[in-house]
């Protein structure tokens, strides 16, 4: 887990550029109360350097990877150039999820009158981050309330929040339901099966659709592509099942991702 005092070796941090020297580069921490950190010029960039300021400038948002932290004499090493483009924008985007998460542990402690800090602590010794559990809280709420265990006022005031605040980007997989039963009450199994196709996954919705026997559309909406295979296998072999009991068949035909929706 993350200390949230000194940051670890080989992390990647946001920083703010405070002062540019000829050799050297001084920045504040923005996610550890801007505690100073160094960056030499040797790791400012690949090759040659003539005009460090070509490369970095006071005021300059950057993000950087830790090289050494020594806590007693308080010194934070950095470098620049082993920090690439898609890692950058991958933590700039996780740093301003944070910050937003940050806020609305403010909201929610405001709203149930409990101690910020307590909350926070509370959060961060379960998760090692805020933003996550904002996710959580609306993809599937009833276990991340328990995970949390807090009392029912602070629970409430955090989901009001995260409902309010946060929307988790879905995706969608589509397939059709090949279903035959030849038995007296035929009609009856397939409805069963259908019914059996939509159990209760947390965070994923399944909706089917009659297309004209003996196919039926079947599309789930999960948060990512690996929780909607499995649950439209999940759902697609729970209807086969009982369509083969039935001395029945079932068969599932995938149609291709058809991408993220927001």
């Amino acid at each position: 887990m993350q200390d949230r005092e000194w940051p670890q070796e080989s992390e990647l941090v946001v920083s703010t550029v405070v002062n540019v020297k000829d050799f050297v580069a001084f920045v504040s921490l923005d996610e550890y109360g801007g505690r100073p950190g160094l960056i030499p010029i040797s790791e400012i960039a690949t090759g040659w350097i003539k005009h460090i300021r070509d490369h970095i400038r006071e005021g300059q948002k950057i993000v950087c990877k830790v090289l050494n932290v020594d806590r007693s004499r308080g010194h934070i090493d950095l470098s620049l150039k082993d920090v690439n483009e898609h890692q950058r924008r991958e933590k700039i985007r996780e740093w301003k999820n944070e910050s937003k998460a940050q806020k609305w542990l403010g909201f929610a402690a405001e709203q149930s009158g409990e101690e910020p800090k307590k909350i926070e602590d509370e959060i961060f010794s379960k998760y090692g981050s805020f933003y996550p559990v904002f996710e959580d809280l609306v993809v599937d709420p009833d276990a991340t309330v328990k995970k949390l265990g807090f009392s029912k006022k602070v629970s409430d005031a955090l989901l009001h929040v995260a409902q309010e605040n946060v929307k988790v980007p879905s995706v969608e997989v589509t397939g059709h339901l090949n279903l035959t039963c030849s038995a007296p009450d035929g009609i009856s199994i397939i409805k069963k099966a259908l019914k059996s196709a939509e159990p209760k996954i947390a965070g994923v919705t399944i909706e089917l659709l009659y297309l004209g026997a003996p196919l039926y559309r079947i599309k789930v909406t999960a948060p990512d592509y690996k929780k909607a295979e499995k649950a439209i296998e999940k759902a697609s072999n729970a209807a086969i099942a009982v369509v083969e009991k039935a001395g029945g068949e079932g068969k599932l035909i995938k149609k291709p991702k058809s991408g993220k929706s927001q």
